[in-house]
């Protein structure tokens, strides 16, 4: 049985290596974590901060995310998942994924598929502002 210690969306910092703690096990021989982190640039543009706007559902979603993905998997020990919501700065971490399992191929295996659906289907909307002043709304409905 897999022990969901977080999964959730979060206005706060996010901290990777505080997920991967979060994680440990003793049954766990490998531990694999993941953060998406606010870059300066988009095709081609200078960019100069973000801001996230979450539905009130995105943490119900999040959760929803890891339990059909890990039930999907055999000895994964433990999984921890923050999206983070507000202004984020480049270099903060928007997305922080850590997954305990028995082996590494499934550990792997879990944190990718993990942070690729919480992509896909997490209600969050991401508002770039450019260096130049100018913003966008990147993968509004």
């Amino acid at each position: 049985m897999t022990e969901v210690l977080r999964a959730t969306v979060s206005d706060q910092p996010l901290s990777v290596d505080e997920h991967a703690k979060l994680v440990e096990h003793a049954a766990a021989g490998a531990v694999v974590t993941f953060a998406g982190v606010v870059r300066d640039h988009d095709h081609g543009r200078s960019v100069r901060e973000l801001e996230y706007v979450g539905h009130p559902t995105a943490a119900g979603v999040v959760a929803e995310v890891v339990a059909d993905v890990v039930g999907r998997f055999e000895g994964v020990r433990a999984v921890a998942v923050s999206h983070r919501v507000g202004q984020l700065a480049i270099g903060d971490v928007a997305l922080a994924c850590a997954v305990s399992a028995e082996h590494r191929g499934e550990a792997f295996a879990v944190c990718s598929e993990l942070v690729d659906e919480v992509k896909r289907r997490l209600p969050v909307w991401k508002r770039q502002v450019f260096s130049d002043g100018t913003d966008e709304w990147v993968n509004m409905p």
